[in-house]
């Protein structure tokens, strides 16, 4: 008889704990009695490694299923932002009270170069150094499977800057330079895509792992330039004008898209943009001079259309990777939370479409922080897009337009978020939306997200910003089981949570009878 390899033996053993309630859909343990369909329910968390390495691994796995019901562990794998992998400010009451918030970043799993291929960049150089002693993958699966927790890596599209070779896969300006984002990478460039690949083959190869998530939070440089986004009135910079490098060119004269009317028509709306942001009100108006240009230069749309196109094939080819490395492997994408603000990002995130290469979509609701969020992209879109309309009625508009009636006011929201009935009717939505795929909704559930101060209209007092209660996130979890979501994410981190808050979420699922 053949000697087991340990990666074998590990995977034999933690499997016969694996036996999750997370209904058929999601992994369990073969020959596993299923729960009722109708209270199997995915509860996951999102959690840097910063904090099992401040707080320890067993310690932080007890307390999320104590607090939260939490059942599927969503470690952050691969990231360069703080926003995600890092400590938080001020204190919540839990992890490391004096310990930097910044981390370096990169692949907080163990690199193994095997598995990458042409990817432009030596993937040894993505090698977080921040826990060089701690294997985010490595040192919690096995803990997780005890406990009965999937484990779902994330994979955050955001590199630094000071990556070796990363100027291979950046995006490139109209102008022809590069852009300097940790988000600006090309998503038609072979290294990036590459590079994909070599993560989710190291992550499935080497570990017992469960599923990845893609969290991609970008769109097209038509929609950057009139800050069609939360915080929209920083974008519009020559950076944001993304991406014309020959990989997309390519990509657009397959499309049939003139490339010679490209640069043409992206000054003329940056022209329109510097007007606007100016206050210089064109003579017909702003709405009217906007569609003016489109007419005359569809190729804006064209490009922002073939921007979304090319992340849509990334998309594809992570699950189509994600199966080939591991047949009943996960695969799920984060929906940016612009998709609950902006009707032009809206349209272009079909969830019929979407639902049809992911095993699930995790709506980022994010209810209470939307409220200054949206705040910040109608402050932005009143000065361009919608530069005709006073602020106030154009929230009453996006309000109708996109289904949430009864908000609060444009002057208002900042302090009280959205309710939980827009968590309830953007689940729902989603539920409805998917059609006859598969693919499962989980509802992003925000707890202590910071409101920042561009996220705050002008006038406003950032002091006032919307508060969480344990309550308030209570409510929010049980609009989204009630609207027939499949499951949960809370969200944004771990480490910027007030535990009492996060316990809100177990106190829906318990109201409701889900997962008891």
């Amino acid at each position: 008889m053949d000697k087991m390899s340990r990666r074998d033996f590990i995977q034999a053993s933690t499997r016969l704990a694996a036996a999750l309630p997370l209904g058929a859909s999601f992994l369990s343990a073969p020959g596993a009695a299923m729960p009722s369909p109708k209270t199997a329910k995915m509860v996951g968390i999102q959690i840097g490694a910063v904090s099992f390495v401040d707080e320890g691994v067993a310690a932080c796995l007890d307390l999320l299923q104590e607090r939260g019901g939490v059942n599927a562990i969503i470690p952050v794998v691969f990231s360069y932002s703080n926003t995600t992998a890092g400590r938080h400010r001020p204190y919540p009451g839990h992890g490391n009270a004096d310990g930097t918030m910044d981390v370096d970043g990169g692949n907080f799993a163990r690199v193994h170069p095997q598995y990458y291929h042409d990817t432009g960049i030596d993937p040894r150089d993505t090698q977080a150094p921040d826990h060089p002693d701690f294997d985010v993958l490595g040192d919690l699966i096995p803990q997780a499977r005890t406990r009965g927790m999937k484990v779902i890596a994330m994979l955050h599209h955001n590199f630094s800057s000071r990556l070796p070779g990363i100027d291979k896969l950046r995006e490139v300006d109209f102008n022809g330079k590069p852009a300097g984002s940790g988000r600006s990478i090309c998503l038609n460039n072979p290294f990036y895509r590459n590079f994909l690949k070599g993560l989710v083959d190291d992550w499935f190869h080497s570990y017992d792992l469960d599923g990845v998530i893609y969290i991609n939070e970008t769109q097209g440089p038509f929609s950057n330039m009139l800050g069609a986004r939360q915080r929209g009135r920083t974008m519009g910079e020559p950076g944001t004008r993304t991406c014309f490098c020959e990989h997309c060119q390519a990509k657009a004269e397959e499309m049939g898209i003139r490339l010679d009317r490209v640069v043409p028509a992206f000054e003329a709306l940056s022209k329109f943009r510097e007007d606007a942001r100016a206050r210089r009100r064109p003579v017909d108006g702003y709405y009217v001079t906007l569609w003016r240009l489109i007419l005359r230069y569809p190729e804006l749309l064209q490009w922002e259309h073939l921007y979304h196109e090319s992340k849509r094939e990334v998309y594809k080819l992570l699950y189509q990777h994600t199966k080939a490395a591991r047949a009943d492997g996960l695969f799920g994408v984060h929906l940016w939370s612009n998709t609950f603000m902006s009707p032009i990002y809206r349209a272009e995130q079909d969830i019929s479409q979407l639902a049809q290469y992911t095993d699930f979509i995790k709506l980022s609701l994010y209810n209470h922080c939307a409220g200054p969020r949206l705040a910040s992209y109608v402050q932005s879109v009143s000065e361009t897009i919608y530069g005709d309309v006073p602020a106030d009625e154009l929230m009453q508009f996006h309000y109708h337009v996109l289904g949430y009636p009864n908000e609060s006011p444009y002057d208002k929201v900042g302090e009280t978020g959205l309710s939980p009935d827009f968590v309830y009717r953007e689940s729902k939505r989603a539920v409805e939306g998917r059609g006859q795929a598969g693919s499962k909704i989980l509802a992003g559930i925000d707890v202590d997200i910071p409101v920042v101060e561009s996220d705050i209209i002008d006038g406003a007092d950032i002091k006032q910003a919307v508060q969480w209660t344990r309550a308030s996130v209570r409510a929010a979890t049980a609009a989204a089981l009630r609207a027939g979501a499949d499951g949960l994410v809370i969200s944004r981190k771990y480490a910027e949570m007030k535990l009492d808050n996060m316990s809100g979420v177990g106190d829906a699922l318990r109201e409701l009878g889900i997962n008891q």
